[in-house]
């Protein structure tokens, strides 16, 4: 019932075809020139109609189905034509609309091999039953072009609907990828900036009876950071943030300084890309972060190096190294760090309760010198 009702609402073809498809069908014209000049019969007028309505549905079908479904469409396309070849010469249209329905055959081998096939039925008839050439050569000269082209250009359409579906999965996975990176330069940037306004809230909450200006001046710290963090998640959904080391570097100095961490910093002076300066910096923010977090340490050591064509990042801290650390491997800024890592074409080496200062946490990023995202 739904496929009659479809048939009936239309569209007979496919939208993408236009209307093309029925203008092809004023061809049977030709079908119909015999009856110009001869006046046919009650029973040939009668079996007209019924050729007719029998095809028309055949026609439209033969652009939905494909490869063997589409097989009995040709056979009873070439079957009209055989059984009015002997009564009608018109009846080469048949022939010549089949060998277009060969376009439904996926396989250019076999859509070729089909429109042989047609063809060479339509010559064994015309020789069996010594039909007119006003059969034979309009079939093999129209037929033959008209064959190929379907094929070639139904052949075009399916490479160019190809290449749309290849292009939406590529720009779904482009989304997939920028929801990926907003998701873990979020969580890098507010898990720090967080950190660093609860520890300075807590200063502030302790300095309030006893010393105003000190409290004031955390109040402030907490401002500046909170605007400051806004403009970075700004930036981060518009995809334009670029985070120098030294920087950040800084701004780590002082948050980990705001809750007792002394930091020691050795960075060796070299040029390096954009792209690897960003990583580091991320990667540096994330692992003050956990230190602010979770560590309870006093020193935080980072040493950036070029070492074999490469760069290598250490941080470490002195704090209580964590216990459960396929946990901690699995947290949602160590993966973040380990992508962005990988994306750049690095890796990333994770040890707890080997790193230095101390037994805590120490963290070993090798970039390539120039790493590219």
């Amino acid at each position: 019932m739904m496929q009659v009702r479809r048939w009936l609402e239309g569209p007979w073809v496919p939208r993408h075809l236009g209307k093309a498809p029925y203008l092809w069908l004023l061809s049977l014209n030709f079908f119909f020139w015999k009856y110009f000049y001869i006046s046919p019969t009650p029973l040939e007028l009668g079996m007209l109609a019924l050729s007719i309505a029998v095809f028309v549905p055949i026609y439209f079908a033969s652009y939905w189905l494909r490869n063997r479904r589409a097989v009995p469409l040709l056979l009873a396309t070439v079957a009209l034509g055989m059984a009015w070849a002997p009564f009608n010469f018109g009846a080469c249209t048949f022939f010549i609309f089949a060998c277009s329905m060969c376009a439904a055959l996926e396989q250019p081998r076999q859509a070729y091999l089909g429109i042989c096939l047609i063809l060479g039925s339509a010559a064994l008839v015309g020789m069996t039953v010594e039909l007119p050439l006003s059969f034979l050569l309009p079939t093999l000269a129209v037929g033959a072009p008209v064959g190929v082209a379907s094929v070639m250009d139904a052949r075009v359409r399916r490479s160019g609907q190809q290449l749309l579906r290849k292009q939406e999965e590529v720009e779904h996975i482009a989304r997939i990828a920028e929801r990926e990176r907003i998701s873990r330069d979020l969580h890098d940037l507010l898990g720090h900036t967080l950190s660093l306004i609860a520890i300075k809230a807590e200063l502030a909450g302790r300095l309030l009876e006893r010393d105003s200006a000190a409290t004031a001046k955390e109040i402030k710290d907490i401002e500046t950071t909170a605007r400051h963090a806004l403009a970075e998640v700004r930036s981060a959904v518009s995809g334009y943030r670029q985070s120098g080391f030294a920087q950040e570097l800084a701004q780590a100095r002082a948050a980990l300084a705001a809750a007792d961490v002394e930091l020691q910093a050795e960075v060796q002076p070299f040029a390096m890309t954009a792209t690897a300066e960003n990583v580091l910096a991320l990667s540096l923010r994330e692992a003050v972060t956990n230190i602010l977090r979770h560590a309870k340490a006093t020193r935080c050591l980072v040493s950036v190096r070029q070492e074999c064509g490469q760069i290598v990042c250490h941080i470490s801290d002195d704090g209580a190294a964590p216990v459960d650390r396929e946990a901690l491997a699995r947290g949602n800024g160590l993966r973040g760090m380990r992508e962005r890592v990988a994306a750049a074409g690095g890796r990333l080496v994770l040890q707890a309760g080997q790193g230095a200062p101390g037994s805590g946490l120490a963290l070993e990023l090798h970039l390539p010198l120039g790493a590219v995202a």
